[in-house]
């Protein structure tokens, strides 16, 4: 340990794992530190390089707290978070496919009734409506779909004191034939915040913070594999270039005109939970 040197130093850290009793983490460290290693040997930074990164990593953290998650939505815009969700939720045929969470998801949304309005006396308005089915085809009475999205602002409640809390946030259960129904309004596209370390980085590399319209859903039912996903809107302009890497195909909804206002429709498909 008293002959480091730039050749024998990666080796030598990797060793001092060896008394590292749990073989996940053991595992995930040597490779975590040996492309770490790799990295700063293929860059080569200077220290002052260096430490600016540690100082974007320190401001990164200084913006999280209860209502903002700044790592997520760094892992967000790096495509990780996208990358881990691809990783674990590889989908047989005809599963409704997931997407991120996103940094402003919030516990705790009341259950309202099958049909509910989200946004009472707000317009303009859009009528979703579809089914909840399990790959066999057959309906799921009683799954739950946890709905959030921001307001015409572009703000999610949690970012705007001026919102009620949970505005346009609900869950609704499905009826006995599988189907939902609830009013919200029709989604906008928004930019992700770009006060902090992340929406400076993302300026810094000729990047807009831009995502397309989206409503959120968590849909889920006892026997049933949960699904964390998204409802873009067909025609957005930044269904191509989302800041997040979020859009999928299969998610891509079309909005109606319908009475002053819209409808659109979907139905989810639930993988059964083999364990």
């Amino acid at each position: 340990m008293r002959n480091l040197t730039e050749d024998n130093l990666t080796e030598i850290v990797l060793a001092s794992l060896a008394n590292c009793t749990d073989p996940r983490l053991k595992d995930v460290m040597t490779s975590l530190l040996s492309h770490l290693h790799a990295f700063v040997r293929e860059v080569e930074p200077t220290p002052e390089e260096w430490f600016a990164g540690i100082r974007f990593l320190t401001e990164t953290g200084h913006m999280c707290d209860d209502r903002r998650q700044e790592f997520i939505l760094l892992s967000d815009t790096w495509g990780v978070s996208m990358l881990v969700d691809a990783i674990n939720n590889r989908k047989t045929a005809g599963a409704t496919e997931s997407s991120v969470l996103g940094p402003f998801y919030v516990e705790g949304a009341p259950e309202r009734d099958n049909g509910a309005d989200l946004a009472p006396g707000e317009g303009p308005g859009v009528a979703v409506r579809g089914h909840v089915r399990s790959t066999d085809g057959k309906p799921i009475a009683g799954a739950l779909l946890d709905i959030w999205q921001t307001a015409p602002n572009g703000l999610y409640h949690v970012q705007d004191g001026a919102q009620e809390e949970y505005h346009l946030c609900g869950k609704v259960r499905t009826a006995a034939d599988g189907s939902y129904r609830f009013r919200t309004l029709k989604p906008v596209p928004y930019a992700i915040p770009t006060d902090g370390p992340v929406g400076k980085w993302l300026g810094r590399v000729g990047r807009h913070p831009n995502r397309p319209a989206h409503i959120h859903f968590i849909v889920s039912a006892p026997g049933f594999k949960p699904v964390v996903t998204q409802l873009f809107t067909e025609g957005d302009e930044y269904l191509d270039s989302d800041a997040v890497f979020g859009v999928k195909q299969s998610l891509v909804i079309d909005y109606q005109p319908a009475s002053g206002e819209w409808r659109a429709s979907h139905d989810f498909v639930l993988e059964p939970d083999a364990a």
